[in-house]
C-alpha cells in the first residue's frame, strides 16, 4: 500500500497544545500549525511568557505571506493552558520533561500526547544519545500518563525552517510512532496539515529510543553540511 492510499483522518478541525511552546521547537510547530489554519494554544512554565510568545506568532501571522489567519487561532498561557487542547505536543527541555508531564497528568486524560523530546547530551564531541531508564523520553512520557494516547513525532524537523515565513513548504517526512493506531493516524495526518511534510508510521512506541537518538546523527549531518536536514522516507 503506498502513503497517498492510507486514508487519514479530518484533524483540520482540532486543537493543538504545545508544551514548551515558548522554544525554538514548540514555536515553530505553534507558528506551522497555525499558518494551516488549527486552533493552537502556547504554553510555558510562565503564564505570561505563553501569552507573550501567542501574541507574537499573531503578529507574525498577519505580517507574513499567509496573512489572513484568525487572530483568535493563537491563544497563549501556562503549560495547563496548553493541556486543553485536542493534541497536545510535549516540547519541552529533557531536563523538566518528567516533572512537567507528571504535574499535568490530571489535565492529560484521554487526550492524544505527541512527544517530540530528544534526550541529548553535549560534549566537545559533539551531541550524544542520554540512556532514559524507561527506554526513550516517548515511553517515560507513556508511563506518567497512562491514561492518554501517547504517540512520538516531528522529532527531526528544523526549528530554523518551522519559524521562517519564507519557508513555504517544510519538505520531510515525520516518523510517527505509537500503539494506539488511531491516535497515531490522527498525528500522521496533523503532520499533513503542514505544507510539505507527511507524517508516516514508524512503527510501536518501544522504538521510539532510536528515532529520538538519531537526532544526534542529524545534528552532525546539518552541522558539516551548513543545513537544515530532514528525513524522507523512498519507496513510499
Amino acid at each position: 500500500m503506498s502513503y497517498d492510499q492510507i486514508a487519514l483522518p479530518d484533524v483540520s478541525g482540532l486543537s493543538v497544545g504545545i508544551l514548551g511552546g515558548t522554544g525554538p521547537q514548540g514555536r515553530g510547530l505553534a507558528y506551522r500549525f497555525a499558518r494551516a489554519g488549527q486552533r493552537v494554544l502556547v504554553g510555558s512554565r510562565s503564564a505570561e511568557r505563553g501569552e507573550q510568545a501567542a501574541q507574537e506568532l499573531r503578529e507574525l501571522l498577519e505580517s507574513g505571506p499567509q496573512g489572513n489567519q484568525d487572530e483568535a487561532s493563537v491563544t497563549g498561557g501556562d503549560n495547563e493552558h496548553a493541556s486543553q487542547a485536542d493534541i497536545v505536543i510535549v516540547a519541552v527541555p529533557w531536563d523538566g520533561h518528567g516533572a512537567t508531564l507528571a504535574a499535568l497528568a490530571p489535565h492529560l486524560r484521554g487526550r492524544i500526547v505527541v512527544d517530540c523530546v530528544n534526550p541529548l547530551g553535549f560534549d566537545d564531541k559533539g551531541p550524544y544519545p542520554l540512556r532514559v531508564e524507561e527506554g526513550s523520553a516517548a515511553e517515560q512520557a507513556a508511563a506518567l500518563l497512562p491514561e492518554s494516547r501517547v504517540c512520538a513525532a516531528f522529532h527531526h524537523v528544523s526549528a530554523v525552517l518551522l519559524a521562517d515565513p519564507a519557508v513555504a513548504e517544510v519538505d520531510l517526512d515525520v516518523l510517527v510512532l505509537g500503539d494506539d493506531r488511531d491516535a497515531a493516524l490522527h498525528v500522521q495526518a496533523l503532520a499533513a496539515r503542514i505544507a510539505g511534510m507527511r507524517g508516516v508510521f514508524a512503527g510501536r512506541l518501544r522504538n521510539a529510543g532510536q528515532i529520538e537518538a538519531f537526532t544526534a546523527n542529524l545534528i552532525a549531518i546539518n552541522k558539516r553540511y551548513k543545513a537544515h536536514a530532514g528525513i524522507r522516507v523512498t519507496d513510499l
